[in-house]
């Protein structure tokens, strides 16, 4: 697992390949989307290591007494439950980040997040469309630490591998679950597998609006339950009819670098 950060970037670099020899990345960008995907791409690899080294102080103070704590656990059961715990926090910080626009303090939340829906597309470099300092609030980087510090290190890397590769595929621009979805026979089992796993098509429908939109629904990276459970589920019928926000395009430094830089609040 010690080189699993190389075969991620590897397998983006190949979904990235064959889409841009698809065509399915001519005349999309914008020149803000190359300078805000650019500058998010490198400040991402800045800001990794003081993540990292935050969290673990954060951690380490937190509970003095943990460390190895959970060292016993056997791998399966440890996996299964980082990634029901992990997918349980990502879904609710996620659902906040949209859903509590202008309350309980603004909407500093939804403004770390928002960088990585203005997109009025959606293909693999969305993986990088991240902003700066959104890895501080992300819930995998808290729950993932923390596994880390009890002793459930290789079940914590695993998990990250799972859900990074199940969001490469989720944000690729291939849609291989449309006529699966569609098919007379197995498209009601397929569809059954919806309530459980995210599938382009939901994470698709989480990027757009307008007809099979929805920013408000779809919260999940790997596991579809909690929207089920939450009734935030939406299976969609095809690609929405819109990707990205319907608002205006905020500043691209605002995307990068908010909270450091602040645009004009727009009524």
């Amino acid at each position: 697992m010690e080189h699993a950060g190389l075969w991620v970037l590897g397998v983006i670099a190949g979904i990235l390949v064959a889409e841009i020899v698809a065509g399915r990345h001519r005349g999309i960008y914008s020149r803000n989307d190359l300078v805000v995907t650019g500058l998010c791409f490198l400040s991402g690899q800045a800001i990794r290591p003081v993540v990292m080294l935050v969290a673990a102080a954060a951690i380490g103070f937190a509970l003095p007494h943990g460390k190895g704590a959970l060292g016993e656990v056997p791998f399966w059961p440890a996996l299964i439950g980082l990634l029901l715990v992990g997918e349980f926090a990502n879904y609710w910080i996620h659902r906040f980040s949209h859903r509590l626009k202008g309350r309980f303090g603004g909407d500093w939340l939804w403004r770390l997040h928002r960088t990585h829906h203005t997109a009025a597309y959606v293909n693999v470099l969305l993986n990088f469309r991240i902003s700066l300092f959104w890895a501080f609030v992300s819930p995998l980087t808290w729950v993932m630490g923390t596994a880390v510090y009890l002793g459930l290190g290789p079940a914590a890397a695993v998990a990250v591998l799972i859900f990074s590769l199940w969001g490469i595929s989720t944000h690729s621009h291939f849609r291989w679950d449309d006529p699966v979805r569609r098919h007379r026979l197995f498209g009601p089992a397929f569809r059954a597998l919806e309530h459980v796993f995210v599938s382009p098509g939901i994470h698709h429908s989480h990027h757009g609006y307008g007809r099979d939109g929805g920013n408000y629904r779809n919260f999940g990276i790997f596991l579809s339950i909690y929207d089920w459970m939450f009734g935030t589920l939406h299976i969609p019928q095809g690609r929405p009819s819109r990707y990205g926000i319907p608002d205006a395009t905020p500043h691209w430094a605002e995307e990068v670098f908010y909270p450091l830089y602040r645009g004009k609040p727009r009524g």
